[in-house]
């Protein structure tokens, strides 16, 4: 259920003109279309009846009370860019901006304050179409609120995320051996490199080598790897958070050097100036 007040709920029905039973300038077909363009749901599914009734604005309403926070959120922000390239028009009033205006904020405050906030971590980190497919069946079960079924796909993307990394730099390291011992490698390089500045970020990096462990235990069994009974849904989203964490502090590290890099090796030599 998306956390919307009842005067948030009352700005989007007003924005979404609402009244009776519609939305905006929707048929049942295409507000069909655009939801599921939008989240990747139907909006016809018997999931989203709301007290029995079958109007568009309804089954918005149902929208809001069954899916999560960054759901609705990306479905609020798609209404607003609809709203503005096709019902605003170049001319609107002060009471239609103020009110576009604090749909836009909410739907980025239910974007940022949820576990969405990170899912967009998850990226392939090269043109590997199996590493594009792979963070995107994370992407999708932590969307759809289910974390615990995405432990062994979160699981396969670090072992790709931190061997692609070790490539890059060239650090050996034994594909046989399990993940905590070749990012422990790539925690090295850091530290000799000066990449990490403190002693304390050093020590949070070579804790993660053992969480990365004790991750290789949870996704052989406690995860849909093998026939387990998986791990219950909060310690998953714990698991989540951790190696998203840690992602996104890598990449962090990673994305700034990478573009120094490319910048000289496109910046002209003497060689190739004009005089």
């Amino acid at each position: 259920m998306a956390n919307l007040s009842f005067s948030e709920k009352k700005r989007l029905e007003t924005f979404l003109d609402m009244g009776g039973g519609y939305v905006l300038n929707f048929s049942n077909n295409t507000l069909q279309r655009f939801v599921h363009d939008a989240i990747g749901i139907d909006i016809y599914n018997a999931k989203y009846d709301n007290g029995g009734t079958t109007s568009k604005a309804n089954r918005i309403r149902g929208v809001w009370d069954k899916e999560t926070d960054y759901q609705v959120g990306l479905l609020i922000e798609a209404f607003t860019k609809y709203w503005c390239e096709f019902i605003g028009g170049s001319q609107i009033s002060n009471e239609q901006y103020d009110l576009l205006k604090n749909c836009e904020a909410l739907a980025h405050k239910l974007k940022s304050e949820s576990l969405g906030a990170q899912i967009q971590v998850i990226q392939a980190t090269s043109d590997d179409i199996n590493f594009h497919k792979l963070a995107k069946q994370v992407r999708e079960a932590i969307e759809k609120n289910e974390p615990e079924t995405a432990l062994d796909r979160l699981h396969t993307y670090t072992v790709k995320f931190v061997r692609e990394l070790c490539d890059k730099h060239g650090i050996a390291y034994d594909k046989d051996k399990p993940l905590h011992s070749f990012f422990g490698e790539y925690v090295k390089h850091l530290s000799k490199s000066g990449l990490i500045k403190s002693v304390m970020t050093e020590r949070i990096l070579k804790t993660a080598i053992s969480n990365l462990e004790a991750f290789n235990d949870v996704r052989n069994n406690q995860s849909f790897a093998h026939d387990n009974s998986i791990l219950n849904y909060h310690e998953s989203l714990l698991i989540f958070r951790s190696i998203s964490s840690i992602v996104e502090f890598i990449n962090s590290i990673e994305e700034p050097a990478d573009k120094a890099a490319k910048s000289a090796q496109t910046k002209p030599s003497e060689d190739d100036l004009p005089f």
